[in-house]
């Protein structure tokens, strides 16, 4: 595929994804914008998990077996702090409690989230582009059977156990996409949009839910290809099928695809749910069948190339 992609991400699939993307294209070809509606600011810096998650795996500094953090990450901070008695539910390592410094550094001198994620991503040898959804702040409350969560809470702090029943996203009326999520979608040169891995709720859905990107979506002239992050019935990280169940809808890659509905032209499945494809099918979308389940940088950008692949071929026949 010639021309420049958009991936929309959030989260350790996203990240995963992103990485076999950039493997496969040049710097220029390729946006990746990531959700901020994780974003919270916690003992006094501003945290961007998503954004980080991103920035790491890029970089080739995640840590492999969380898919989160950096890989050989110390921990001083967090136990001088759990001495002092203080908050330690959100665990910030040394290593990446620098990344949290710099960025208030930066946004507290003037800059936008925008150039404070170029900025350090170039500082870690990231040559392709990583860009916030927005530059105005979105903030994701999860519903729950014990009232609204702000999304930390819920994810981190409650683990995820309170029973959910709906999400908002604080501030999305007003928030309008970043200078860089703008340029990809009004490039002339943009040949598909990528929707990543990541949990539809609170990792895709704060991005799409931005008006400008709800309506580029709705009148898109260039295929939109989602790759499922539920395989053989449960999500690789994170609590999307939990989410699923609780909301009502299957915990499968069909929900999956009902989910997104006409907002996508085709969806990749894993292997393992091969047997669902005729019913993906039947709601009016392409389906390709591949291997996702990214457990190596291989594997990332085989998944990467199947997927372009996949995104070409429908901008084909569209023509």
């Amino acid at each position: 595929m010639e021309g420049h992609v958009l991936a929309l991400a959030g989260g350790v699939g996203g990240a995963r994804l992103a990485r076999g993307l950039a493997s496969v294209l040049d710097p220029e070809r390729l946006t990746v914008a990531v959700n901020t509606g994780d974003d919270f600011e916690h003992l006094g810096l501003p945290v961007s998990p998503d954004l980080d998650t991103v920035m790491y795996t890029l970089a080739g500094r995640a840590n492999e077996e969380t898919g989160w953090g950096v890989a050989g990450e110390t921990w001083s901070f967090m136990e001088a702090l759990a001495e002092l008695g203080g908050e330690t539910w959100f665990r910030l390592g040394d290593k990446d409690l620098a990344t949290h410094v710099e960025r208030r550094r930066m946004l507290e001198v003037g800059q936008t989230l925008s150039q404070a994620t170029a900025a350090l991503s170039a500082a870690l040898g990231i040559r392709h582009r990583i860009v916030p959804m927005s530059d105005a702040p979105v903030r994701t409350v999860v519903e729950t059977d014990e009232g609204a969560l702000a999304f930390q809470d819920y994810f981190v702090r409650r683990r995820c156990e309170p029973l959910v029943s709906g999400f908002r996203f604080d501030g999305i009326e007003a928030a309008g996409p970043s200078p860089g999520l703008a340029a990809a979608l009004a490039d002339k040169a943009l040949q598909a949009v990528v929707i990543c891995p990541s949990n539809p709720y609170v990792s895709v859905a704060p991005i799409v839910g931005m008006a400008d990107v709800a309506d580029f979506l709705d009148a898109r002239n260039v295929p939109v290809v989602a790759v499922s992050p539920i395989v053989g019935g449960r999500a690789i990280k994170g609590p999307a099928a939990k989410m699923m169940a609780e909301l009502g809808a299957e915990t499968d890659a069909l929900g999956i695809a009902r989910h997104y509905g006409a907002r996508i032209d085709g969806m990749v499945i894993d292997e393992l749910d091969a047997a669902l494809a005729p019913a993906i099918r039947g709601l009016g979308m392409a389906v390709r069948v591949a291997q996702t389940v990214m457990r190596s940088e291989s594997d990332s950008r085989a998944l990467a190339e199947e997927t372009l692949a996949f995104a070409a071929e429908l901008g084909a026949d569209a023509r």
